[in-house]
């Protein structure tokens, strides 16, 4: 290709970024899901975060399904000034105790709803809420009505497998992790610090 028309080409490209940059005049909070059986969500959710801290602005986490091991995002978010609420039962499939794990998460979830009204709050995570919901832990229209009513700037993420279309439908923006290959299947364990 020459230069002459690759710079025709970039001038396009440019024009039509441009354009859409002009178009986007709301200014608002966000709704993101990041879903999918791919791995990487929680670790996106936390990219967002970690960029949001880095920008002076104020983040609360909410961690459906996790254990008490070591956390490396709580590790270097928390002396941030992030707030963590974690479920802290473990996954679900290794409690096996539907009473215990719905009281869990409705516990961890009062702090979910506590953040959804909290104006202070410019990004609220709600890691693995996806799962709450499909396990019936978490009344949807609950979870719904929460989202609708937290403040106008205030942007949040949904992370998990198999999230509801209705929270789907509500979403801004939703990104979907495809698994193409994964250590794990090759017999490699996960690693502190790269997986979790």
């Amino acid at each position: 290709m020459s230069e002459e028309r690759h710079q025709q080409r970039q001038q396009r490209l440019k024009e039509q970024v441009d354009a859409r940059i002009a178009a986007a005049t709301e200014t608002r909070g966000i709704l993101m899901v990041f879903t999918g059986n791919g791995k990487g969500k929680t670790t996106a959710a936390f990219g967002t975060a970690t960029r949001a801290v880095g920008h002076q602005k104020r983040v609360g986490v909410i961690q459906f399904i996790k254990g008490e091991w070591p956390n490396g995002e709580r590790n270097l978010l928390e002396p941030h000034g992030v707030e963590f609420q974690v479920m802290a039962t473990g996954f679900t499939w290794d409690t096996q105790n539907r009473a215990t794990d719905t009281e869990a998460c409705l516990k961890v979830w009062q702090h979910g709803k506590r953040m959804l009204k909290d104006a202070t709050l410019d990004l609220v995570v709600l890691d693995e809420l996806t799962y709450m919901v499909s396990f019936d832990y978490l009344p949807l229209q609950e979870v719904i009505d929460a989202l609708q009513q937290r403040p106008a700037h205030q942007s949040v993420i949904i992370t998990g497998r198999g999230c509801h279309r209705e929270l789907l439908e509500l979403a801004d923006t939703v990104s979907e992790m495809r698994p193409v290959k994964h250590a794990f299947d090759a017999g490699i364990q996960a690693q502190q610090g790269i997986d979790w």
